[in-house]
């Protein structure tokens, strides 16, 4: 039997043992041999899209052009995408070339592959095939040589560049083209792979300066809190490391001594965390229009075209959409990569603050251009890196998430930051990360099919 052949069979087969849970919108995976001790929870019931308070679905229809009915479809749908593109991500292997969400309710996902023999297995799915030249993986490192070749040229005029799945592209955003093709050219990327844009502002980090919430910083700057953490007894914060250097000391929005800031990273990451001291309690909340606590019940990343909002210390909330996950920015500071590049706006002050899908942290505000009066884009440093940089725990509804898993045990640990394809043992059984997320007491890999597939 050919390679091509036996790949085919092996999606099919993957695919055909999941697709009578279509149904229900969440491709679930039982045990084999054993029977399921019940219904297997949907991707939405386990990301608690049903947590997303009412203030950040009237943002999300103020900016998204939504009603109430269509934000909380969007936000079921988004839910369940995610984990059906993650499990045609590990049936389709070194074939896979990138998944979005398309549609007011992002009622559509397209998969992407560079095989048109996988169409009918992505189409099993539920989702629509699109069949590409280069694969997600070839594009990965084709932005990998940029982000290298950056290293060494001055990229003010080449300010953005990033994987754009949509377009099966590399793109170089410039505000003078021959400054993007000096980058692909030393970065050695062939001009099939690539896409040069023009752009007409450069990137800025928002300075001037609660998550959300404003801090001051060396009783100077101001920024915002990402999320509330924890390491271990100790409490306090993840924001940007473009904020605040290690050391430096931090009051909060009532100008009450606070914290510090543990460890920064700037630029290259813009990344942080702030240790806070005894007056200050982490709470698993990010700031809300109107002063509401808004939810936080995990840390699972978006997919591209999936909603998003924002909450800041200037212009409070903002909604928008994902456009691209891997993503190089240079500031005047210098390079930040890899980010995620969102059509929300903001202003500075800012910087640091939570953007959140649904209840699902996604990352601290880097920078990015315009306004919240003209619109604009911005860049945000992915949570789950900073997480596992810093060894930090997220502060959720759900608990700490800092629990041993009791018995039957394995490799999974509550507490570890997975990416899509790492694999864990739990109970004797091996399972495969299916969408990049922290993990918490209660979400074992047999628990939640829509974050684990088992192998």
């Amino acid at each position: 039997m050919s390679h091509r052949h036996r790949h085919h069979r092996a999606v099919g087969a993957a695919v055909a043992a999941t697709a009578a849970l279509l149904v229900a919108g969440l491709s679930g995976s039982a045990s084999a041999g054993t029977a399921p001790a019940g219904p297997a929870p949907t991707a939405a019931e386990t990301l608690r899209t049903d947590a997303a308070p009412l203030a950040l679905l009237k943002a999300m229809q103020r900016d998204l052009g939504l009603d109430r009915r269509q934000a909380e479809r969007r936000l079921v749908n988004e839910a369940e995408a995610g984990a059906t593109a993650g499990r045609l991500r590990a049936a389709l292997g070194g074939d896979f070339a990138g998944a979005w969400v398309d549609g007011a309710e992002s009622g559509t996902l397209t998969v992407a592959t560079t095989d048109a023999g996988d169409a009918a297995a992505i189409e099993a799915r539920g989702a629509e095939a699109k069949v590409v030249r280069h694969s997600l993986a070839d594009l990965d490192a084709a932005k990998a040589r940029l982000d290298e070749a950056a290293a060494g040229l001055n990229t003010a005029d080449a300010p953005v560049w990033y994987v754009d799945s949509r377009d099966n592209s590399v793109v170089v955003e410039a505000i003078r083209p021959a400054a993007a093709r000096e980058l692909l050219a030393a970065a050695g990327v062939d001009d099939s792979l690539a896409r040069v844009d023009r752009r007409t502002e450069r990137p800025r980090t928002f300075y001037d300066l609660r998550g959300g919430e404003a801090y001051y910083i060396n009783n100077s700057g101001r920024c915002s809190i990402g999320f509330p953490v924890t390491k271990g007894t100790q409490q306090g914060f993840a924001t940007a490391g473009h904020c605040g250097r290690t050391g430096a000391s931090t009051t909060g929005a009532n100008r009450v001594a606070q914290g510090t800031f543990q460890g920064s990273i700037f630029p290259g990451r813009d990344m942080a965390w702030v240790a806070t001291n005894s007056s200050w309690t982490a709470t698993p909340y990010v700031l809300g229009a109107g002063g509401q606590n808004v939810q936080v019940t995990g840390s699972t990343a978006a997919t591209v075209g999936a909603s998003v909002c924002r909450s800041g210390s200037t212009t409070g909330w903002h909604c928008g959409t994902i456009r691209q996950l891997n993503t190089s920015v240079t500031y005047p500071e210098g390079t930040i990569s890899p980010v995620t590049r969102t059509t929300v706006c903001a202003e500075p002050g800012d910087s640091g603050g939570s953007y959140i899908s649904g209840s699902q942290a996604q990352g601290v505000t880097s920078g990015g251009s315009g306004d919240c009066r003209s619109g604009g884009e911005t860049f945000f440093q992915p949570i789950n890196a900073l997480l596992q940089n810093y060894g930090l725990t997220l502060k959720t509804t759900g608990g700490d998430g800092g629990e041993e898993p009791g018995e039957p045990g394995g490799t999974w640990a509550a507490g570890t930051v997975y990416q899509a394809g790492d694999t864990v043992t739990y109970g004797g059984a091996t399972y495969r990360c299916l969408q990049g997320h922290q993990a918490y007491a209660g979400w074992e890999p047999p628990n939640v099919p829509a974050l684990w597939q088992r192998v």
